[in-house]
This record gives C-alpha cells, structure tokens and sequence, in this order.
C-alpha cells in the first residue's frame, strides 16, 4: 500500500524564527495595499522563505491558520502564478514553493497585475474613444482619454520591451541608472536646452 506521508526526513519541521515572522507578519499587513488579502501574504512570504516546498498542513500549523484559509490562499497565489507545485518521491500530498529566481518572481508579479489591470483599462479606454461624441463634453471627454490611452500605451510597449530582455541585460539597464539621466542632461546642454525642454517641446508638439 502506498503510504500517505512522507518520512521526517523529507521534510523538516517548519518553525518560524522571530526574524521570519517579523517579515511574514509584514507581509500580510502589505496584502491588503497590493490587492490580496493578509493570509494570502503571509503564506506567500512563508514559502518564499522556505529552504524546501512546504504543503498545506505545514503552512496552516506554521501561520495558525484553517486549513480552508491556506487552500485558497495557494490556490489564489498560484492563480497568479506565484507559487509552484512540488510532489516528493513516496508522497502523495502536495508541496509548494515560490521561484527561487527573485527576477523572475517580479517579472512574473508585473505580467499579472498588466493582464488585469492593465490591459482592461486600455480596452475600456479604446471603446469609449470609438463612441460617438455628442457634444463639445463628450468631445473633450475622450480627449483627455486619448491622453491617457497614450500615455498608458507608452508605458506598456516600454515594459513590453524590458521583458524581452534576459535578466543580466535587464540588470545591466538598471544600474545604469543616474548615468542614463547625466547623458540626457549632457545632451540637452550641447543642443543648447533647459532641464526638461525636450520633453515639454514633445508635449507641446502634440497639443
């Protein structure tokens, strides 16, 4: 008969130091102003700070909560593609765990929140554009949503194409950092422009 468990050795107690629950505890409180509820962190930072996969008895008994709270909570982060499932040799039950690729965790967090949030104000924005406008209301209206339709688009092709970079390229474009900005700055000074007038004559280009 196949057994049901795993032996200990497969997985090792799952306690939380006082350092690990300062995080997971933050967490949870951060849930609600990243639009996921605190159990939902809290399992999410436990597993990301698991040295093995953990399954749901270990996370409920670990975090003090119902077993039915930790099921929707992995099914909601794994929904969200936030957390991956594991099964070890000899055990029938479930295991789980985040990436261990920080990068990839952020990638993965940034193409969700796009696909919901993102792209169904673009949609929305595209079909109001496309409405009749009645009047000089509606009409300006859907000019400041043009706006914003532009500005949203700009960001996404920007993203669009950071995501099409492997992650030591997209590292090396970060750290750039403040050198991107001195070039800019260097280059407006040799053309003879103030701080910020390339981008105000771009603006003023589209009214």
């Amino acid at each position: 008969m196949e057994p049901s468990s795993a032996p200990d050795s497969l997985s090792p107690p799952c306690r939380l130091s006082p350092l690990a629950q300062a995080f997971v505890l933050h967490f949870g409180e951060m849930g609600s102003r990243w639009g996921i509820n605190r159990t939902v962190g809290q399992i999410y930072a436990m597993l990301f700070l698991a040295e093995v996969p953990r399954h749901a008895e270990e996370i409920s008994e670990a975090l003090s909560l119902s077993r039915g709270s930790v099921s929707m909570g992995l099914k909601e982060l794994a929904s969200w593609k936030l957390v991956q499932l594991r099964h070890l040799p000899g055990d029938r039950r479930d295991y789980y765990e985040t990436p261990r690729d920080v990068w990839a965790i952020f990638r993965t967090l940034v193409e969700e929140r796009k696909k919901r949030e993102i792209d169904p104000t673009l949609t929305t924005l595209r079909g109001l554009m496309m409405e009749p406008a009645a009047d000089p209301a509606d009409r300006f209206a859907q000019a400041r949503m043009a706006a914003m339709h532009e500005q949203i688009e700009l960001l996404t092709d920007w993203y669009d194409e950071m995501q099409r970079l492997d992650t030591e390229r997209l590292l090396q474009l970060l750290r750039l950092g403040e050198r991107v900005v001195k070039a800019l700055e260097f280059k407006d000074r040799m053309l003879g422009r103030g701080k910020g007038q390339g981008l105000k004559e771009i603006d003023d280009g589209r009214d």
